[in-house]
């Protein structure tokens, strides 16, 4: 069977562009992607998600990004990231969803129900939207009325005339608050008080946000979002909800939820209608556990300090998307590192195979 020299799975923004860099490098490579269409997880995002209210899409690199206007992200996203795929001819066969990577005499396999792709080297690009982040709590399943993810938000307007919990002190939950306290009723419940910051973030803020995640990944520990170590900060388009009290009036998490309901450990009881879990997500990286990657805190540990891309563990696995490049400006300049370090294990590690790549 034919062996490449490197299969990336996902793509997202960070394997286009780790994919983008391994062409460059003359790198014969091959991406996967579980999805029909080009986009990764921004075509699932829900329609009234406008490139206004987005955060901010990092271009890719050789590209500009889509403008920030009142279009709908999920169209634009995708539309820039295929026309990406097909301006810069990247490798990408989809649908393919793998479901596991193993070890066979030191060549990686990729399995898939769609086949099977033998690698010298990995790059993991799968992100976390694929494993959002349920937390179990005493009654959950008694709950009689709507229970919804982020990754199941339909948009504001599905919410008119019915009592929201939102639950989540991320950014995720300041958000929805925002559409939903003006048009309906909310409560707003966090494990931890809020951090709010209301000085600028700058780049300097920026990078000392994902210095504390590269600590975390350098430990071997898993790695918490940039996000969430930054603060929260209000957007013009949430100013409506603070002036209706929607995040003042944000309570401690409840102690159970019961069929019509939550109550709190004082006795305290509201009754809700839908609860809106905005409690994050976590590394889709369960495929990759018969390599042995995770340290024994739980993470895996990347080079660098954390730094880096490369997994300690394995030096054939790079991992983008992951702890401080999950984020759109990281998620590109992971891609560029995550090439490099694929090209110095075929050059250092296999120098036997008499491989010819570009400088």
């Amino acid at each position: 069977m034919d062996i490449l020299e490197s299969v990336v799975i996902g793509a997202g923004q960070a394997g286009l562009s780790a994919s983008y860099h391994l062409r460059r490098l003359g790198i014969r490579h091959l991406v996967l992607d579980a999805d029909e269409r080009p986009g990764g997880a921004w075509q699932h995002r829900w329609d009234a998600l406008t490139m206004v209210d987005v955060h901010g899409v990092a271009e890719l690199p050789g590209s500009q990004p889509p403008p920030r206007t009142a279009a709908r992200a999920n169209r634009v996203v995708p539309a820039y990231f295929g026309s990406y795929e097909r301006e810069h001819a990247l490798p990408v066969l989809r649908p393919v969803s793998v479901h596991t990577v193993t070890d066979e005499d030191g060549i990686l396999v990729v399995h898939a129900a769609q086949g099977e792709w033998r690698t010298r080297t990995l790059v993991n690009a799968t992100g976390t939207w694929t494993r959002p982040f349920l937390p179990h709590h005493p009654g959950r399943e008694s709950f009689l009325g709507e229970q919804l993810h982020t990754v199941d938000y339909p948009g504001p307007d599905h919410f008119r005339g019915k009592r929201v919990l939102v639950v989540g002190g991320g950014a995720s939950a300041v958000q929805f608050l925002g559409a939903l306290a003006p048009i309906t009723d909310t409560l707003w419940v966090t494990r931890r008080e809020p951090v709010w910051r209301d000085d600028e973030f700058t780049p300097e803020a920026g990078a000392a946000a994902v210095a504390l995640v590269e600590q975390r990944v350098a430990q071997g520990l898993p790695p918490q979002s940039v996000v969430s170590v930054t603060g929260l900060m209000l957007r013009p388009q949430e100013q409506e909800a603070a002036r209706l009290g929607a995040y003042a009036a944000r309570r401690p998490m409840f102690e159970r939820i019961e069929p019509d309901g939550v109550r709190w450990a004082d006795g305290t009881f509201e009754r809700v209608d839908v609860i809106l879990w905005a409690t994050g997500f976590r590394p889709a990286i369960a495929h990759l556990a018969p390599l042995r990657l995770r340290s024994a805190s739980g993470g895996i540990r990347l080079d660098r300090g954390g730094r880096g891309t490369t997994a300690v563990a394995d030096p054939r696995v790079q991992l983008v998307g992951y702890g401080p490049s999950a984020s759109t400006i990281g998620a590109n300049r992971a891609g560029r590192t995550a090439a490099t370090g694929v090209r110095r294990y075929l050059q250092e590690v296999r120098p036997a195979d008499g491989l010819r790549l570009a400088s």
